[in-house]
């Protein structure tokens, strides 16, 4: 004879019993947290009154600086993109560079204003207009050397070059 299952209240129990993982933790926020955002329309009206600016056809780059850390703040207007999805791509590429060039940036309360132009633009092409308008304002290191070739001999240097050092001795 077949055995019965068991009735909804043993099967609790003798689940119950069974020690489980616990849950996934969840995965880290990739978002651009409120302590990075220039949100008040005090600190955007500080930024455009007092603070100095970039500009290339494509968007203008405002910024003051501050005691901590880098905030960024955007306008995108419907000048720019009559449609939202249009408008929310061009936030979302800045974002996103601003999200990885932020720990190397100078600590500054930043604004980008997006112009028409900026539309025709795809997401490499924001990114990298950004990273150029904060080069031009001294906030982000300029790129290094392209490693292709040595670096040049320094004239100071030339008649002080030092032998080969010697190879070391072989005990026998």
């Amino acid at each position: 004879m077949p055995a019965r299952p068991p009735s909804p209240e043993q099967a609790a129990r003798m689940t119950a019993s069974v020690p489980t993982a616990p849950p996934p933790s969840p995965p880290p926020r990739l978002g651009h947290p409120r302590a990075a955002r220039v949100r008040a329309k005090r600190d955007f009206d500080a930024i455009f009154s007092t603070g100095r600016r970039v500009a290339t056809p494509a968007a203008a780059l405002h910024w003051l600086p501050r005691e901590a850390g880098a905030r960024l703040g955007l306008a995108v207007s419907r000048k720019v993109d009559p449609h939202a999805v249009g408008r929310n791509r061009i936030k979302r590429a800045w974002r996103q560079a601003f999200r990885q060039l932020r720990a190397q940036l100078a600590p500054a309360d930043y604004v980008i204003v997006a112009r028409a132009p900026a539309r025709g633009l795809d997401g490499a092409a924001l990114r990298a207009l950004l990273a150029d308008l904060l080069r031009r304002a001294r906030a982000l290191p300029a790129p290094g050397p392209g490693l292709t070739m040595p670096p040049a001999p320094d004239p100071a240097r030339a008649g002080s070059a030092a032998a080969p050092p010697a190879p070391p001795a072989v005990l026998p």
